[in-house]
């Protein structure tokens, strides 16, 4: 009740209105850490557990309190859907106060953001991106629109844990509060961190503040899960066998799924009928491709349309109807969507999600069936794995339901051990070094390169980084034009370097694609990638259409609405698995434990693939032999430390074992050919591996694995040297082969 009482008037007014009859675990123990010290601030809950408000009742109290100069709040979000979302509820929050509450990003109106550059004050919300372009266009109204910034609270801050985009947003952070001559505290939001002081230390970097994370009762999580499995084609695993299976089985509907349906997508066309749901697919292609087929078995019943479709690739009114329209209580209507509805988005109440197949990180799993179970509801989740029967000379790899195997891991590590991918620290960021430095000199103008280093160099995230090594990356850029030097012997962005750094792509650091802008008449459906020739057909918007013109230059394709069915493309997906997630797989295979979730055809395909394990006798030993000279290697290893136990089999064992034709299906299995015993296998890579291994062997000569989106413009040498220190787990390779 004291954290009640601290509250600004209009605040505890709203709280009234709201109904709550008490304040939850996290919004008092956020009250106390933010009114009660200055720090930085990490709030970890569940999903709708109130992270939002408990940030912004007490913050927004000392704004009230002790209103700031110019933008008081600065709000950081990985999505544009995501600032959308939260827009509608601060404003709820803030107007009758008259605290405003301003949106800047790709999709917002020139005239909203003058009239935030004209008085700014109140809350700006804005996603990386979009304050990258604002560092670099509006350089010199930083330090007006910020001078007297009080917090910036970062929303799904474990998304930006493990790759370039999170860095590039805390490089902008220290850039922007230099540059403004403020020192906000940090406040981050998730419902989903691992290792919370390792992102608390993440969170406070180059701030000069500790992080505080409150402890508080968070109460008890329930779930309702299940996982089915599904081959494309009848049999089932579980058919002729012999299965109790104790969990409930939810009632089918009387089933309308076409008579030759895909058993999975028919099961998920079942159990969404008159609920309200959503459908999660790793890719923008599947989800497409599932939203194609759901919406023909609607044709094919003569019932009205039931699904929309969410992702990255599609125009901003197609997103933006799919969220207004599961807004609303009373719509039946289920969404296949990607990761762009996994962060934070409150979509009204939904009865459950569906995933197909297996998430690549728990964290994945965490934020997608948080999505459901909001409003008092335990959350649902009903995974519908699918795959192809094995051929009859399968080898024994291709027998093993990987993707199945993986969802189980994730689901068993965080009811075992409360796993969550931890933050990844350990890299040699040189793509996003060039992005920082262009970006530095694009908006200050002519610099020494000692200034650009002062600048750039001491941002904490390049902190591993030498000043030979960024000496090397200014002579490079010189030589290529992408800086060039002045009279005076200052630096400026080169002619070839301005080609670059004025293209809006330039605000991102993650991989694009070049997309094509795809109309029907006047609609805008959204972006593809490598359009087809005219006549050819494309998959958009869940919908099939027929090319009708192709322009290269302005990078559009004009198209009409037709039936069918085809794939889309939209570009590669990368997984990054955690080693613990492998270990686990390895665990489920082994162990004879029952995981009450199973439905009756997943039970069937577990006890299958049980069976093969044993009968090949993988338990305890990583190589099998697949006949001749043929063995697979089962090395139960993340991305990173597998893509480095592939090199180092060919580059410091190869020989010695005679190997040859190594393939992979990362990160699960190798396949390859060798001149030696499987004893001498052991004994070559144990001798090779105690041995010092300098990373920089574990590159090909004359590879340049280009990983990043600005390597291509970064020293060859750099690149090998990012790769082989930043990427390969090397140290987690060589513990794995010594225990062999």
């Amino acid at each position: 009740m004291e954290v009640f009482y601290r509250y600004a008037p209009f605040i505890q007014d709203y709280i009234y209105r709201s109904g709550w009859k008490t304040l939850r675990g996290v919004q008092n123990a956020a009250g106390d850490a933010i009114f009660g010290s200055e720090d930085n601030v990490l709030l970890t809950a569940s999903t709708a557990s109130g992270k939002t408000e408990a940030a912004f009742f007490p913050i927004l109290t000392l704004l009230d309190e002790d209103p700031p100069q110019s933008v008081g709040v600065l709000y950081i979000a990985p999505l544009k859907a995501l600032i959308n979302d939260q827009f509608g509820r601060l404003n709820e929050l803030c107007e009758e106060e008259g605290i405003p509450v301003h949106r800047w990003h790709g999709d917002v109106a020139q005239s909203r953001k003058r009239k935030v550059m004209k008085n700014p004050s109140g809350i700006l919300q804005i996603t990386p991106e979009s304050l990258e372009s604002l560092m670099i266009n509006k350089h010199m109204e930083i330090p007006s629109l910020f001078h007297d910034l009080r917090f910036i609270v970062i929303d799904e801050i474990h998304s930006l844990l493990r790759g370039d985009r999170g860095m590039q947003t805390f490089c902008l952070i220290e850039r922007m509060c230099r540059l403004a001559g403020c020192s906000p505290r940090r406040i981050g939001l998730s419902a989903t961190i691992g290792n919370p002081e390792a992102a608390g230390e993440f969170l406070a970097a180059g701030s000069g503040r500790p992080t505080v994370i409150p402890r508080f009762e968070s109460g008890k999580e329930v779930w309702r899960l299940s996982m089915e499995h599904f081959f494309n084609t009848d049999p089932q695993a579980d058919e002729g066998a012999e299965i109790t299976v104790e969990t409930p089985q939810e009632e089918l509907p009387t089933d309308t799924a076409p008579k030759a349906a895909d058993p999975g997508i028919g099961y998920i066309f079942e159990h969404t009928r008159g609920k309200k749901c959503l459908i999660f697919t790793n890719s923008r292609e599947e989800c497409e491709s599932v939203c194609q087929v759901l919406r023909q078995y609607c044709e094919y019943n003569h019932e009205p349309e039931r699904f929309l479709i969410h992702h990255g690739n599609l125009s901003a009114s197609y997103r933006e109807s799919a969220e207004e329209e599961m807004k609303d209580d009373d719509s039946l209507l289920s969404v296949c969507a990607t990761a762009t509805l996994e962060l934070g988005i409150d979509i009204g109440k939904l009865e459950r999600a569906f995933h197909i197949d297996a998430p690549f990180t728990v964290s994945g799993f965490l934020q997608r069936l948080g999505r459901t179970g909001r409003r008092g509801a335990p959350s649902e989740m009903w995974f519908v794995m699918r795959e192809e029967h094995p051929e009859a000379r399968a080898m024994l790899p291709e027998l093993i339901p990987w993707p199945f195997l993986q969802g189980i891991a994730l689901v068993q590590l965080y009811i075992e051990e409360r796993f969550v991918e931890p933050p990844r620290t350990e890299r040699y960021p040189y793509s996003l070094l060039y992005h920082q430095t262009m970006s530095t000199l694009a908006s200050c103008g002519e610099m020494t390169a000692g200034e650009l280093a002062s600048r750039v160099l001491t941002l904490s995230c390049f902190s591993r980084i030498s000043q030979d090594d960024y000496r090397l990356l200014l002579r490079h850029l010189l030589e290529i034009d992408h800086i060039n030097r002045t009279e005076n012997g200052g630096l400026i962005v080169g002619i070839t370097g301005e080609r670059i750094t004025n293209s809006y792509k330039f605000y991102a650091v993650f991989q694009e694609n070049i997309e094509y802008k795809v109309h029907a008449g006047s609609e805008e459906l959204g972006t593809i990638v490598k359009p087809p020739p005219v006549g050819d057909k494309i998959a958009i918007a869940g919908r099939v259409w027929v090319v009708e013109e192709v322009d290269h230059k302005k990078r559009e394709v004009c198209c009409t609405l037709v039936k069918g069915n085809i794939p889309a493309y939209f570009g590669d997906v990368a997984g990054d698995i955690h080693t613990r997630i492998l270990e686990r797989m390895y665990q489920v295979l082994e162990e004879q434990k029952a995981y009450p979730y199973l439905m009756r055809h997943a039970v069937g395909r577990l006890a299958e693939a049980r069976k093969t394990f044993a009968a090949a006798g993988m338990k305890g030993h990583p190589l099998v032999h697949l006949g001749g000279k043929m063995w697979a290697l089962f090395p139960w290893l993340g991305s990173y430390a597998f893509l480095a136990l592939e090199r180092f089999l060919k580059i410091r064992c190869g020989k010695r074992l005679g190997l040859k034709g190594l393939e992979t299906t990362r990160p699960y299995y190798m396949q390859f050919t060798m001149n030696v015993s499987e004893e001498e296998f052991f004994e070559i890579t144990a001798e090779e591996a105690s041995e010092e291994i300098d990373p920089m062997e574990l590159v090909y000569p004359g590879e340049v694995p280009v990983f990043e989106k600005y390597d291509e413009y970064v020293p060859e040498d750099l690149v090998r040297k990012g790769f082989a220190y930043g990427v390969l787990d090397i140290e987690g390779m060589k513990k794995r082969v010594l225990s062999w």
